[in-house]
């Protein structure tokens, strides 16, 4: 009788470790991938800055991170390699008919430290940093990027998040504005850093 019991309590605790053994794990998250038609672009950039460029896979619709399109506004290298890639839609009218949608992305290559911008507010016109005022990290697809929330030039009124790759300073901003607010651009932030693919030259 008890070698029976034993052998039922066996056969009990090989019924739970198989029916554990057989439980499916959690599916990773999908790798981020960008369009043919972002990539065109991203890749064309790359080349042109000699040096890796982050493509978004996701930007808030109706923004496509396609270089080249409608939404795109800015399009600009500069002699330092750095460049600024913007996306923007706008919609006039009262309340839900109005608004707008702005977000950056920057590259300095070769860089890691905040750039300087000029203080518009203040008739000496000195220089302060463009991206000030750090609220914490965030992290992303092996990213840790830092928020800044006082931003300068065409980041200003954007939360900016700026991390650093392989020597150089990136960033990605968007404008607080109707129809989204802070805590909206802090989502939209987050996912765009997920959503980051890395192009190289």
């Amino acid at each position: 009788m008890k070698r029976a019991a034993a052998l039922l309590l066996v056969a009990v605790a090989c019924a739970g470790c198989a029916s554990s053994a057989a439980r499916p794990k959690a599916a990773a998250p999908a790798k981020p991938t960008c369009t043919p038609a972002q990539l065109a672009g991203w890749k064309k950039l790359a080349r042109r800055i000699h040096a890796p460029v982050y493509c978004p896979s996701w930007l808030p619709d109706p923004l496509d991170g396609v270089i080249g399109s409608r939404w795109n506004n800015i399009d600009a290298v500069s002699r330092d390699r750095s460049y600024l890639e913007s996306w923007v839609w706008q919609e006039t009218g009262m309340g839900a008919a109005g608004g707008e949608l702005h977000v950056n992305l920057r590259g300095y290559p070769g860089r890691t430290r905040i750039p300087k911008c000029v203080d518009d507010d203040t008739a000496k016109r000195t220089l302060i940093p463009c991206f000030d005022d750090p609220h914490g990290v965030v992290h992303g697809r092996g990213l840790a990027a830092t928020v800044f929330t006082v931003n300068q030039d065409a980041d200003q009124w954007h939360v900016l998040y700026a991390w650093r790759h392989d020597g150089s300073l990136y960033t990605i901003s968007e404008h607080v504005a109707p129809p989204v607010n802070y805590t909206k651009v802090r989502v939209y932030l987050d996912r765009i850093l997920r959503g980051l693919v890395l192009v190289s030259a």
